[in-house]
């Protein structure tokens, strides 16, 4: 191995790991030098389509592929070889370097690692080989002592690369100084010697009023505070994993988007643009409620469509969006949202069989064991009513589906709003579904629908960059990677 490892690590999930791992991507990639992230095992059902070996394709979590772009490096499966994806509360879909492996799908969770770690292994090693410096973001907290045994992601990898490691922690929760000390406690000695310093995040008033905390803290544990992060609201990177905050941007309130939030939803940080475009409201509905007042509706991406269309009419809200349709409300289905909006859904291979769909656009999805991932480049067709301007467009985004559509046999065509069974609009012109995810991470998209432009993510890489360079102390990062 050749790189220097730096490697993030939380006292818990949500703290920043990823945020801070993105931002040393771009800090250290400023230097000239060649970077690359890896994190061993996501979870998470926010995915991106990257190169794979021998010329294929693949899945790997939406932190890392951002990571990628923020290190200026061509995101590949490698950066996050292990991928779960969950489909219920207790099963999830296990992705090895980009591909479902339908044998650790049906492996017991705790008995993964054996079999995983090895491919983890020779990922991580081939990165460090290619690169001057590999990020590395753990996973929750290394000191879960119920999971040691099996934790390949955290101090595994650290102890395998000797990684120089940053504990993170959210002081905006509370409790961090506990956190931070509790979870080193935890930790055996030759662990500890990995720790470099102790990060504060999302800290809100003035730094000097944490005094004596971090220098008790550093006395207890031989340990620094390196970094007193403020909060950063509107930063503009999607969140990993949950739905994530949606103020207004600058602005007043001219247009309200409902994205429907059911509980398998699935590649949500595609919306993370809209949260930026001036005066527009991004809300998630989860109740009929919910809809009043919005001008669109978007049914989003799913990894259980037909789980999800059952949660939606045990809301209510499948007849809510029908009486919106109906009064001439714009409704946009994603994926698993346009499969949604057709007429029938049928899935041979499961006890749930067929079931009908919103009955918005005249389709019939058949779910097969066959998953469709790739990246796609396409021009819409020309449209009518609400998505006119989207008409001619030309798109490019990726697909990650189960599930074929097309048109049903008895009913009168749908308008074809994008080629190679992609897309289809309704007759009145105001219900638009694809398959294509990414739509509003491209400016020509945002241009046509808002008259609107937001940050580029380059520009979004660089104000994170700022952010570190700022906020932790003169000659902390240089010596992470120093020999």
């Amino acid at each position: 191995m050749t790189a220097m490892c730096v490697m993030v690590l939380g006292t818990h999930s949500g703290a920043g790991k990823s945020w801070l791992a993105t931002a040393l991507c771009r800090w250290y990639a400023r230097m000239g030098l060649r970077v690359a992230p890896f994190k061993a095992q996501n979870m998470s059902n926010n995915a991106r389509v990257v190169p794979a070996a021998g010329g294929a394709l693949g899945e790997i979590g939406s932190a890392q592929y951002f990571q990628a772009l923020a290190a200026r490096a061509l995101p590949d499966v490698r950066m996050n070889p292990v991928l779960l994806k969950p489909e219920s509360d207790t099963h999830s879909q296990v992705v090895v370097l980009g591909q479902v492996d339908p044998v650790l799908t049906a492996t017991p969770w705790r008995e993964r690692s054996a079999a995983a770690w090895p491919r983890v292994r020779q990922a991580l090693d081939a990165l460090c080989a290619e690169n001057d410096v590999v990020v590395i973001e753990g996973a929750g907290s290394p000191a879960e002592i119920n999971l040691r045994d099996s934790d390949y992601v955290n101090l595994k990898v650290a102890m395998h690369t000797r990684a120089r490691c940053l504990l993170v922690s959210d002081i905006d929760r509370g409790g961090a100084f506990a956190h931070l000390y509790g979870t080193w406690s935890l930790l055996p000695e030759q662990e500890r010697a990995l720790l470099r310093g102790f990060v504060l995040n999302r800290f809100r008033g003035d730094p000097a009023l944490l005094d004596p905390a971090p220098q008790q803290l550093q006395r207890l544990t031989g340990v620094p505070t390196v970094a007193t992060i403020p909060m950063v609201w509107q930063h503009g990177l999607p969140e990993e994993d949950g739905v994530f905050d949606t103020r207004a941007a600058a602005g007043d309130t001219q247009l309200t988007v409902a994205v429907v939030a059911w509980p398998r939803i699935s590649n949500l940080d595609e919306f993370q643009p809209l949260a930026n475009v001036p005066g527009l409201r991004l809300r998630w509905a989860r109740t009929p409620a919910a809809l009043d007042g919005a001008d669109w509706v978007v049914l989003p991406g799913s990894k259980n469509t037909i789980a999800d269309l059952a949660w939606l009419r045990a809301q209510g809200l499948d007849s809510a969006i029908a009486r919106f349709a109906q009064s001439g409300g714009r409704v946009l289905g994603i994926c698993g949202g346009l499969q949604v909006l057709g007429e029938a859904l049928i899935d041979p291979q499961d006890i749930a069989g067929n079931v009908p769909g919103l009955g918005l656009l005249p389709l019939v999805t058949q779910f097969l064991p066959a998953k469709t991932v790739q990246r796609t480049s396409v021009a819409f067709a020309p449209l009518a009513g609400a998505w006119r301007a989207l008409s001619g467009l030309r798109v490019e985004g990726y697909e990650i589906h189960t599930g074929q559509t097309a048109q049903h046999a008895g009913m009168a065509a749908g308008r074809v709003a994008l080629a190679d069974g992609l897309g289809w609009q309704n007759a009145e012109g105001n219900v638009l579904g694809v398959y294509l995810h990414g739509l509003f991470e491209q400016p020509q998209v945002l241009q046509a629908l808002f008259g609107a432009a937001v940050p580029t993510l380059d520009t979004v890489f660089e104000r994170l960059a700022d952010v570190v360079d700022q906020h932790f102390e003169t000659g902390v990062l240089p010596s992470l990677i120093a020999c």
